[in-house]
């Protein structure tokens, strides 16, 4: 058996509320103090995880973080930050090379710091800590720690690996925002640094020619593309991005790629007049997933944004007949992560894995049916419809929030893993 590409996505957390705390996300400023509703997001991601279970696609879960984080709650200033659920978007949780690039031939992963705002930057040492707990085989897999606050990094959300077969040998797109010798700055903060996506390249013994670095434009960042995978999405063979999501063109990558893969790739630019940039945006047409079945033919995993938007109807057409390995668009319900400043693609982390090496990761976090439906099951149990921002001052939410979070480690075998939970015992 080959190797394959596991989701892991990341289940939205009790506290899922509109704080409009990301700035340079559009969606995320627009819904700002508006009710939002963590029954129907987390069964959304939910639901978006079976998708890909019923296509075939391995799948897993990342269990929320705790929250409130307790150190933020004394300071008036952090206290809504405190409540944040954006550990949701598994796409930032880390960087991962598959063995088959590395030279230990050990899967290599670098947990992202998410330094650039407030409410992210307390993630990176629960999920170091999450990651060593499923990926705890030392032989076979690698957990480094986060970059140094010095160098910013948001993780995959700015990294594409294209290949033949996942289990082939690949080459690594990594896109930067800034970097020191950059003179231009975009109005919104660019969230990845060229030093940065070096950094991990070098630690994870990644080869120069199966390395590349492309610069998002300021256009597109400052438009809300405040990560590369709202401006382009790629998978083995394919690439897909729009006509002005990068400062210089994709030709010599995509030149550099043919050769290293040996193999002719499908690399698809979106012109304006097909999808205004602003359209791309707000539709959160290329934060979709491309996934293989086991047949080699690849699904789109669209937003069901999209249909409310024929520009990106008439994308989603033009891709289809430039990309024939593109057989089926599959459109998601993911609303609530939508209207937060997340689709599909933010909320899934890919890990490509030999069979011997997810026989060896932590199994609790594997979704069949019956635990997708055991999942459900919790959220209705546990989760509020609503919550607005006044409701963060509820102290029983945070009583609410700790048992859900301790059933929940329960159902998926990790123990103890949470805060309250080592403070309790």
């Amino acid at each position: 058996m080959v190797s394959q590409e596991l989701n892991l996505d990341g289940l939205i957390g009790p506290t899922h509320f509109f704080g409009g705390l990301a700035y340079g996300n559009q969606a995320s400023m627009a819904h700002q103090n508006q009710v939002s509703h963590p029954k129907s997001a987390a069964i959304q991601g939910l639901q978006k995880m079976k998708v890909l279970m019923d296509l075939g696609i391995p799948q897993g879960v990342l269990p929320p973080h705790e929250r409130p984080y307790q150190p933020y709650l004394s300071d008036p200033e952090k206290r809504h930050h405190a409540f944040s659920a954006s550990s949701m978007w598994a796409a930032n949780a880390a960087t991962i090379s598959p063995s088959s690039d590395t030279p230990d031939s050990k899967v290599h992963i670098t947990p992202a710091n998410l330094q650039t705002c407030i409410h992210r930057r307390i993630e990176a040492p629960f999920t170091t800590d999450l990651l060593r707990t499923l990926f705890d085989d030392r032989d076979r897999f690698q957990v480094h720690e986060s970059l140094p606050a010095t160098l910013p990094d948001e993780g995959a959300a700015n990294h594409t690996r294209l290949c033949k077969q996942y289990g082939d040998r690949g080459i690594h797109l990594f896109v930067y925002g800034t970097s020191q010798s950059t003179s231009e700055h975009p109005s919104y903060p660019a969230r990845q640094s060229l030093e940065s996506s070096q950094a991990i390249a070098k630690q994870h013994g990644l080869s120069n020619e199966g390395v590349y670095m492309q610069q998002e434009s300021l256009k597109a960042i400052d438009s809300g593309g405040f990560h590369n995978d709202v401006v382009g999405v790629g998978n083995q063979t394919v690439y897909i991005y729009h006509e002005m999501a990068y400062t210089h063109p994709l030709t010599s990558f995509h030149s550099q790629a043919e050769t290293i893969l040996d193999a002719p790739l499908h690399f698809l630019m979106i012109p304006s007049e097909t999808l205004p940039l602003d359209i791309a945006i707000r539709s959160y047409f290329f934060n979709s997933q491309i996934v293989t079945l086991s047949s080699g033919k690849m699904v789109f995993i669209v937003p069901s944004d999209c249909l409310d938007y024929p520009e990106a109807l008439n994308a989603i057409a033009y891709t289809l007949s430039e990309i024939p390995i593109i057989q089926e668009v599959v459109y998601v319900d993911v609303r609530q992560s939508m209207q937060n400043g997340g689709g599909p693609a933010c909320l899934r982390l890919r890990v490509v894995l030999t069979p011997s090496e997810q026989a060896a990761m932590h199994q609790g976090v594997l979704l069949t049916n019956s635990k997708v439906d055991t999942l459900i099951q919790w959220v209705e149990t546990h989760y509020r419809e609503t919550l607005s921002i006044k409701d963060l001052e509820d102290p029983h939410l945070i009583e609410e929030t700790h048992r859900a979070l301790d059933s929940l480690s329960a159902i998926l075998g990790l123990g103890s893993i949470y805060p309250f939970q080592k403070s309790d015992s």
